[in-house]
């Protein structure tokens, strides 16, 4: 099944120019970041921001867990929205319903990550790409962090930045 999902994402990830330049951006942002604020992450291991938060986590990414009714996911502290977060991140991953993205974004904006991602299914926001570009920031929508490491980072076969005795 991963063959045939590798070349239908190269396909689709390489159709136009502006696909092509914006896939190199994504390797790029990938390769350069090291914390990533996940916005909305669930408390429950079968939702995919969990699922894509541990993805990450365990690809050697800090994952900063940013939910106001947990205190704790995937062994971080969690914060109840990323102006609480105590430090610099790079990235601001965002799983939120598209009629929310506005404000989160807005959120995020004042703690000046690298980028600000929008994941699949919060919606197209071209009018907030100005505002993020101004504050020296890149704005990711409609794709997936996971997905895009998976197919443009990770070496396959699969090595895990952790040892694992067999």
């Amino acid at each position: 099944m991963e063959p045939v999902f590798r070349s239908w994402y190269e396909r689709k990830m390489l159709a136009t120019p502006q696909l092509v330049a914006e896939t190199k951006l994504v390797e790029n942002i990938l390769h350069n970041i090291k914390t990533i604020a996940v916005v909305g992450i669930s408390k429950d291991p079968h939702k995919d921001s969990h699922y894509v938060g541990r993805y990450l986590q365990q690809a050697g990414y800090r994952i900063i867990p940013v939910n106001p009714t947990a205190s704790q996911i995937l062994g971080e502290q969690c914060y109840a929205n990323v102006a609480s977060i105590p430090f610099k991140v790079d990235a601001v991953d965002i799983f939120r319903k598209p009629s929310e993205v506005l404000t989160t974004v807005e959120e995020a904006i004042t703690i000046q990550p690298k980028v600000i991602w929008l994941q699949l299914g919060t919606g197209t926001h071209e009018d907030i790409i100005q505002k993020v570009w101004r504050v020296g920031g890149v704005l990711i929508q409609n794709r997936c962090m996971k997905i895009d490491h998976q197919f443009l980072i990770r070496n396959l076969p699969y090595k895990s930045n952790h040892t694992n005795h067999h």
